[in-house]
């Protein structure tokens, strides 16, 4: 066999059935070659950039005079939760817990803590750039906060790629 002739062994399910390919950081099988790293060093690029820019969002507003008591209080909350969560599943994927705690499906509460997370971040970034009535600080941090929630979106984007493949009739014995 030649080093471009690379086919899948497929023998473990039956012939014409749907097979759901799962992609997710630590997956078995994710630092296969042509490409995964690559994806993987993007996410980890990407996951450090949302911090960067969560944490300049939180000071932009922390350090500016708030026009709205309830709406800022809201950003704050939701930016430094956002931050917790981020370095917490960073400490589990750099010490590798997610092999020591197998009670946890990681790739699934991962998924759900970026989903929810953006959404609210991407909420209380609109209700913050509502809110600043032109006030510098608060418009910079909207603005972080906005960036922060696209940087968010991108890295569920590469992380979590579902794809439905189908397996060939052909069966060779």
């Amino acid at each position: 066999m030649r080093s471009g002739d690379y086919k899948p062994d497929c023998s473990l399910f039956p012939p014409a059935q749907l097979v759901y390919q799962y992609s997710y950081p630590g997956a078995p099988g994710s630092a296969m070659p042509g490409g995964c790293v690559t994806d993987h060093t993007r996410r980890l690029m990407l996951l450090f950039a949302s911090h960067v820019t969560l944490l300049i969002a939180f000071i932009c507003v922390r350090s500016s005079p708030w026009t709205s008591y309830s709406a800022y209080s809201y950003f704050e909350v939701v930016t430094i939760c956002n931050l917790i969560m981020i370095l917490a599943f960073y400490l589990v994927h750099l010490f590798r817990l997610y092999r020591v705690l197998t009670c946890i499906s990681w790739p699934l509460s991962e998924l759900l803590h970026y989903l929810i997370g953006t959404l609210l971040l991407l909420i209380a970034s609109i209700v913050a750039a509502s809110k600043s009535y032109n006030q510098s600080g608060l418009v910079a941090g909207a603005i972080f906060g906005f960036i922060a929630s696209f940087l968010c979106l991108a890295s569920i984007w590469l992380s979590y790629k579902i794809s439905c493949v189908t397996q060939s009739t052909d069966v060779t014995a």
